[in-house]
Formats: structure tokens, sequence, C-alpha cells
């Protein structure tokens, strides 16, 4: 296969998957195999792929869709500045969070691994358990390891999909932010770090390329549920509202 067709598929495979692609995936597409399933030759190369995606985001650079690399792989998404349009389309805005589940969010992404003690000391509040577990039913956070003190607190850290759904590769890719190790009652830095997480959710948002028309349609004739994060957000601002008046 030359370069060219190579390209074309790798293009092909990009547009239409409904997730990231990671080179190991790329590679499955140039190997042939046997009545045996065993590969008839070596395929192409990991280097050669990621040059290819490389030409492919160039071949992009000025069009309204875009090349990107993410945590999981690389796939298609629309830039920026096409959201105002794409709004059109769909004018639901998205989601906003709670102060109170931002906050949360944004000191596991600036502090990780940290653990519930550490939340609630840097807030000053106790942590509704309901938001830790809407943020790992969502896919943003998990347990990453166990601190090693009396009662072995789980550790809390963000995941590839949190970045994924940010439109991140890395998290060094977030918002930089000043001294956000010395935060302890610090009011304006928790709304720095609550304010840089709204904006990336924000500027994520109609970011995907669309899917083939019938899974749209398929999706629209499904009945809407009650959204997870609206609940646990009314169900958090209650039990803070009680501990307040505590």
């Amino acid at each position: 296969m030359d370069i060219a067709e190579a390209k074309r598929v790798l293009e092909t495979a990009l547009l239409c998957a409904r997730e990231p692609l990671s080179i190991h995936s790329l590679k499955k597409l140039f190997v042939e195999l046997d009545d045996q399933d065993r590969p008839l030759g070596p395929g192409v190369g990991a280097d050669t792929i990621k040059e290819l995606l490389e030409e492919l985001r160039t071949d992009w650079s000025g069009k309204g869709v875009e090349v990107v690399s993410l945590s999981t792989g690389w796939r298609f998404q629309s830039r920026p500045e096409m959201k105002l349009y794409l709004d059109r389309l769909n004018p639901e805005k998205p989601p906003k969070y709670t102060r109170a589940t931002l906050e949360t969010l944004a000191i596991i992404a600036y502090r990780q691994p940290v653990t519930r003690g550490d939340i609630e000391e840097i807030r000053g509040v106790a942590v509704n358990s309901q938001t830790i577990k809407m943020l790992e039913d969502r896919g943003w956070v998990d347990v990453v390891g166990y601190r090693d003190v009396v009662g072995r607190p789980a550790l809390l850290g963000t995941t590839k999909q949190f970045l994924d759904d940010l439109g991140l590769n890395s998290l060094s890719q977030l918002p930089p932010l000043q001294q956000v190790s010395d935060m302890q009652g610090g009011e304006r830095s928790l709304e720095a770090l609550e304010a840089a997480l709204q904006e990336n959710f924000e500027n994520a948002a109609h970011t995907s390329v669309e899917q083939p028309q019938e899974s749209a349609e398929s999706a629209e004739n499904e009945p809407s549920a009650p959204d997870v994060a609206e609940v646990a957000a009314d169900a958090e601002q209650k039990q803070e509202t009680n501990n307040e008046q505590a």
C-alpha cells in the first residue's frame, strides 16, 4: 500500500470512528491476516502512522474541522471558532455545574492525587459523597491508590476520559494557576479553579465531528432521562445548605 492510500485509510477511519483511535488500533488497519488469523506481513509501523497523522493535520489546517491528539488517541473535531455556528443547530447550552462540584473536580485535577479529607480541608466544608460518586459515574474521577496512613484513605485522580471530554491530551494543557498548592482559605484561588474548568467545559462543547445520520436519528427518538449531574447537584446543594445551617 502506498503512502497516499494509507493516509486515505487513516482519514476514513478517523472520520467514521465514534471515539478517539489509538496508534495501536490504527495499526490494525494495515495488517492482513491469513485463514488462521495470522499476520501476513509487518503492516505499517507506529512511526509511519504518526507521520501520516501529522500530514493529515496539515491537510485539514484550513478547514472547519481538525485532526487532534487526545489522551486516548486521535480524532477529528470541529474548531473552536465553529462553535458559534454549530450552536445554532443545537441551541442547548453545555451543562452548568454547581460551584461545589466544580471546586471538587478542580481540586482533584490540579492537586491529584488527593483524598476526600484533602478536599474538605481545602474547601472548608464537608464533601457530599454524591458529588464524588457523580464524578466517578461520569468517568472523570477514579481511585488511583491509597495513602499509607491509618485508615488508608482512597487517593482520587482524574481519568483519560476527563481529558478526552475537555479535548485535552494531558493535564499540562489545563489553564495554569498561580500557587495552586497553597489554596487553603483562598477564595480567589477557588474561584480561579472553578472558572478555569467551566471555561474548558464550554470550549469542549460541540467539538466532536457528527456521527452518521442513522445514529443521530436514533438518539433523537430515544426518550430523554434526567441528567445525572443536575440530580446530584440538587442533592449536593441541599446537603451543603444543611451543613452551613448546622
